[in-house]
């Protein structure tokens, strides 16, 4: 039993590790402001509610590949942890350097490691695949703003958002 939830523990742990890294770089209030904004553009509190629920259907969805012990399961969670990292690179990009391009383009390579990420998690347990998906779309959503606020503030896709 306790190395059921002690492995649950280390995951979430590790969770918890990235998120606090990945909220360590913030963009300043002044960065928000100064960019142009869809109407679309969710309030700050939903920024909160959405990272964590992403963070937490990350970890539940790795410990159910965990509990699997299944031998490939270990190519899966390099898949998954790979995913953590690219989540922080994503905040330090986007806040941290106010890189908005460079972040758009960190985040598609994230949503085709979440897309391997599923596909490894599969096969081992389709639950754990299943709380891949709200993550993946939290990601995609992500993606379209980041997208939209490169292109209205400026970069390389400027003549196609329009708003």
């Amino acid at each position: 039993m306790t190395a059921r939830y002690g492995s649950l523990a280390a995951l979430l742990l590790l969770v918890l590790a990235a998120s606090f890294l990945a909220g360590r770089f913030e963009a300043g209030e002044w960065y928000v402001q100064a960019l142009n904004k869809p109407s679309w553009m969710p309030a700050g509190f939903a920024w909160g509610v959405g990272w964590s629920l992403t963070w937490l259907f990350l970890a539940a969805g790795a410990w159910q590949v965990w509990q699997t012990g299944h031998y490939s399961r270990l190519a899966a969670l390099a898949w998954w942890l790979l995913l953590l990292l690219l989540l922080v690179a994503w905040s330090l990009l986007f806040f941290g350097q106010h890189r908005v391009g460079w972040a758009w383009m960190e985040l598609t390579a994230s949503l085709g490691v979440a897309v391997f990420c599923y596909r490894a998690f599969r096969p081992l347990s389709r639950p754990a695949a299943t709380l891949l998906l709200p993550a993946m779309l939290w990601l995609l959503f992500l993606w379209a703003l980041n997208f939209w606020l490169w292109a209205t503030n400026g970069g390389l896709f400027s003549w196609f958002v329009t708003e």
